[in-house]
């Protein structure tokens, strides 16, 4: 697909702010993703054996806890940068005007 030569590139501005915090939401994401996986896998095995049953219905049930948890994580991250992104509006909106007489060092 060509460029057409009018158009201009798409620039996204991002905050470092809002980097890092998206950074560690994904982390917090991919630990509940591999804790529910050893969940099901350790259910899983202790379903083989019938002394085992019980802690396996057990290991399944903190895994469907751990699946609550991801919808969680994922608005806590949207409140959050709603949060930081309305801070940074505000600021924006109350700091003076910037002038040539601003940028003087």
């Amino acid at each position: 697909m060509k460029n057409a030569p009018d158009s201009a590139p798409l620039v996204i501005h991002v905050g470092r702010e809002e980097l890092v915090i998206k950074r560690r939401y994904e982390v917090a994401s991919i630990a509940n993703d591999a804790l529910i996986a050893i969940w099901f896998v350790t259910g899983s095995i202790m379903f083989f054996s019938e002394q085992w049953t019980t802690a396996g219905t057990w290991c399944f049930l903190i895994g469907s806890i751990e699946l609550l948890v991801r919808p969680a994580i994922r608005l806590t991250r949207h409140l959050h940068l709603q949060r930081v992104r309305s801070r940074a509006l505000w600021s924006r909106s109350v700091a003076a005007p910037s002038s040539d007489s601003s940028q003087d060092y």
